[in-house]
């Protein structure tokens, strides 16, 4: 029966936990809550909140100028109507891109510049108020440069570009094509004058770039002139898809070129299509609202005969540039200077990039060409609307946006793929940090690379943690340009791969490029694919009209054929459907496979079955000898024997090993060279119902007394070069390569034929073979043990094919399990063992 004040709650909640934890609304019910007739929380029956806080009557207003400001750019950046000191930036549709918008608001109306962790850790305007003061760092401002003298420079985005057209020459590979079906009659006369407008109006649409003593320029052409012609084609409707990709892939000399193109298709006399493209050098992705709408102005002020009547721009493109040199470069007249700022963001990404891995290695269909061909292709997925809204869900309970968690699916993705636990991902920063620049078209977008730590097998939900927390650092250091930071670190160059990263996420959160609206038409946008690829692969995520999500992955040509690339975007629908739905799994434990997938892999998995029944390596090499004992079995650089000399051999050895006390069981030492010997020895071993333990040759001392301190057999088996071993002080030794005289008289030995020799125990398929050692991760050596079977299944694997006629090179370590397919593969199936010296 009391009353509930929602601001009261949510202040006192905000006072215990972090930000990010405090509920976007607290709505009050007057009647309790819904229950279902099971007695449970009828959740389709709760209100659907009412983000604005003036809805439930409990927004406040701005209490100081600077909360009044504050509010003013909350609204203007989300695109409100008005905004109260306490609603949550991220509640009303904020995310970490409209995060940095706010933040160069913020420094170009307060002369102050916050970080983006700010915002995330306080998302109200009265708890940003009370740390600006605290967190502020003050910049120069952005402002219009009424002289203009000498060469003027590129930006370093620009300059990045300029020198690739350079290296490949003229490419499609930069261009940002916007195509618009016109429904209507069109004035091709007016839209040719009103493209010119635009051109005057914006100084990066009539700008060409030149070199000047080694270093390229950028001159801004007269506006006077007529800059920008219009073609137009008449063709048939089937002819348009041809027509329009031809025309996307306009080739631009960026010396002599304005960097816009543009021509009309027209299929009939109120049916048309518009092919713009601007090249990336003038123009970014946000570019394309201004210019769509200016165009649109301008073309209804020439269908009446009128020149647009436009405010001025506040700045121009060339004052970017001066201004972000001037933020950036050395300080005039100082070689060793350079700007705080420079410094500072430098020292962080040399820290935050050191020891990057230079080519993350994916599951190509081909390698890597020498130089690539910026071939692409596209396929494209959905995420259904009740999984992405669980996305979302789970990202704003760590405190993140949805791209952070489309960028940890990613990484999660491409690491099972193959590539490692160190993902480096690169995506884009708008660079509009000034709101002078909000209606300018140009090139601002910066690069960052956005590295991915996924050590440790972390669930989805820590590494969306350590996620968010690395990028809201990274998203604080976004001045100094992609092209300082690629020379900075110096990474191999190749022009087979893009630096520093080959995979790009980004996030298109208008739903892409703007289509143009002109007066008198009914337009709509044509998604157009331009088949380039800037990376090996680049994921695009948008949201879909039903609020699902659409997942466009851009592949190389070069490297993945369509199927290989499709087969990775619905891994990726995999990685998120599951993250979504337990978030808590560790990400090994994430599934990449369909169920028939998995299926397919598991039958292949469990091979061939071997036939028969189970048996030793004793039985099987008993029937080789028996079948054929003059055959040779073993060769080596001064002789040879024959599987009736090596069994007679393994006999006379077995025979003495018995006599000093060697039973079933155990396991018994071995340090020998590699040699005839050491075949001999470990059969003989086998023969005695024990299984042998091969040591290596070059072990230290102390290494070798801890293998055999705890082991009770009472010898070690040597040859003759390592009886006197140091590390054998305390052991007795059997050297097999010396001849001696046997116990029993072998002449009354018959050969066995179809077992094990009758003077020695009884073998069995599970008794132990042989024995080893791994290095032990804590230090301790830790035992591995093998079967007879195990052996026995591995020589007879069909993969193998061995014959008779076949030689196999015994060259590996005994001691080292490849060791085991070299010995006994070959002699298990009657083939030759060929002993390296």
């Amino acid at each position: 029966g009391e009353l509930v004040d929602p601001v009261v709650v949510r202040e006192r909640v905000a006072g215990v936990l972090p930000g990010y934890m405090v509920p976007a609304v607290v709505v009050v019910l007057s009647g309790g809550l819904p229950m279902t007739v099971n007695g449970k929380l009828d959740h389709s029956a709760l209100p659907t909140p009412d983000f604005s806080a003036a809805a439930h009557g409990s927004r406040r207003g701005p209490r100081n100028p600077r909360e009044e400001v504050l509010c003013s750019l909350f609204a203007q950046v989300l695109g409100l109507d008005s905004v109260g000191i306490d609603d949550d930036f991220f509640a009303l549709g904020g995310h970490s891109l409209l995060a940095t918008q706010l933040i160069g608001r913020v420094r170009s109306t307060l002369g102050i510049d916050s970080s983006v962790r700010t915002i995330f850790e306080n998302p109200t305007v009265a708890g940003l108020n009370k740390t600006l003061d605290n967190d502020g760092r003050h910049l120069p401002a952005l402002k219009a440069i009424e002289a203009r003298s000498g060469v003027l420079p590129l930006s370093f985005a620009q300059r990045r570009l300029w020198f690739l057209s350079r290296l490949e020459g003229p490419s499609a590979t930069y261009n940002v094509p916007v195509v618009t079906r016109l429904d209507g009659a069109l004035d091709t006369t007016a839209l040719h004058a009103a493209l010119n407008d635009v051109v005057h109006r914006h100084e990066a649409l009539r700008t060409v770039f030149t070199e000047h003593d080694g270093e390229p320029s950028q001159t801004v052409l007269d506006p006077t002139a007529d800059l920008v012609g219009l073609w137009v084609t008449d063709c048939a409707t089937d002819e348009v898809e041809a027509l329009v990709g031809e025309h996307a892939g306009h080739l631009f000399d960026l010396e002599t070129d304005v960097p816009l193109h543009a021509h009309v298709l027209r299929t009939d006399p109120e049916q048309h299509v518009l092919v713009l493209v601007v090249h990336h050098i003038a123009g970014d992705g946000q570019s394309m609202g201004p210019l769509s709408r200016d165009l649109g102005q301008a073309y209804q002020a020439r269908l009446q005969g009128q020149a647009p009547d436009w405010d001025p721009l506040p700045v121009q493109y060339v004052d970017y540039t001066l201004w972000q040199r001037e933020l950036l470069d050395p300080h005039p007249g100082d070689d060793n200077a350079e700007a705080p700022l420079a410094v500072r963001e430098l020292d962080y990404w040399r820290t935050r990039l050191q020891d990057l891995p230079e080519e993350l290695v994916l599951p190509t269909d081909r390698p890597r060409p020498l130089a690539s061909s910026h071939q692409g292709g596209t396929v494209s997925f959905t995420l259904a609307p009740e999984v992405f809204a669980r996305i979302r869900s789970v990202a704003r309970s760590a405190g993140a946006t949805p791209f952070m968690a489309v960028q940890a699916a990613v990484a999660v993705l491409l690491s099972r793929l193959g590539a490692g636990n160190d993902i480096p991902l690169g995506t884009v920063v708008a660079g509009r940090d000034d709101q002078a620049l909000d209606d300018l078209v140009g090139f601002f977008v910066n690069t960052l690379v956005l590295r991915t730590d996924l050590s440790g097998n972390p669930t989805f939900t820590e590494l969306l943690t350590r996620v968010r927390q690395q990028d809201l650092e990274d998203f604080d250091h976004t001045h100094v340009p992609f092209e300082q930071v690629v020379e900075a670190l110096s990474p191999t160059r190749s022009l087979a791969r893009h630096p520093l990263f080959q995979t790009s996420i980004g996030w298109e959160h208008d739903g892409g490029h703007s289509e143009v609206a002109l007066p008198g038409t009914a337009s709509t946008r044509i998604p157009v694919g331009l088949d380039v690829a800037k990376f090996d692969l680049a994921f695009a995520f948008s949201t879909t009209a039903d609020d699902g999500l659409l997942v466009s992955l851009e592949y190389a040509r070069d490297l993945f054929d369509q199927e290989s690339a499709e087969n990775i975007g619905q891994r990726l629908v995999r990685v998120l459907t599951a993250a979504a739905a337990d978030p808590s799994t560790p990400i090994g434990g994430i599934d990449l496979l369909d169920p028939e997938e998995t299926r397919a892999l598991l039958d292949q998995g469990q091979g061939p079955r071997p036939a028969g029944e189970p048996t030793t390596l004793l039985k099987l090499l008993a029937e080789r000898t028996a079948q054929h004992p003059d055959r040779t079995a073993l060769r080596w650089d001064q002789g040879t024997l024959t599987y009736g000399e090596l069994d007679t051999q393994a006999h006379d050895l077995a025979l003495r090993l018995i006599e000093h006390g060697i039973t079933p069981g155990m396991d018994v030492p071995v340090l020998m060279h590699r040699s005839h010997h050491t075949v001999v020895a470990f059969l003989a071993i086998l023969k005695t119902g024990a299984a042998y333990q091969p040591l290596h040759t070059d072990l230290p001392e102390h290494r070798l007394r801890q293998l055999l301190a705890p082991n009770p057999c009472p010898l070690v088996v040597t040859d003759t070069a390592l009886d006197d071993h140091p590390g054998l002080s305390d052991h007795h030794t059997l050297t097999c390569d010396r001849t001696t005289t046997p116990t029993s008289d072998p002449q009354s030995r018959p050969l066995q034929t179809t077992g094990p020799d009758q003077l020695f125990p009884v073998v069995r398929a599970l008794d132990i073979a042989y024995t080893m050692h791994t290095s032990g991760t804590t230090g301790t050596p830790k035992a591995i043990a093998i079967t007879h079977q195990g052996v026995v299944d591995l020589a007879a694997d069909p993969a193998w094919n061995l014959q008779p006629h076949h030689r196999v090179l015994f060259h590996a370590p005994h001691a080292f399990d490849a060791s085991t397919y070299e010995i006994w593969a070959p002699l298990l199936n009657g083939a030759q063992l060929v002993i390296a010296p």
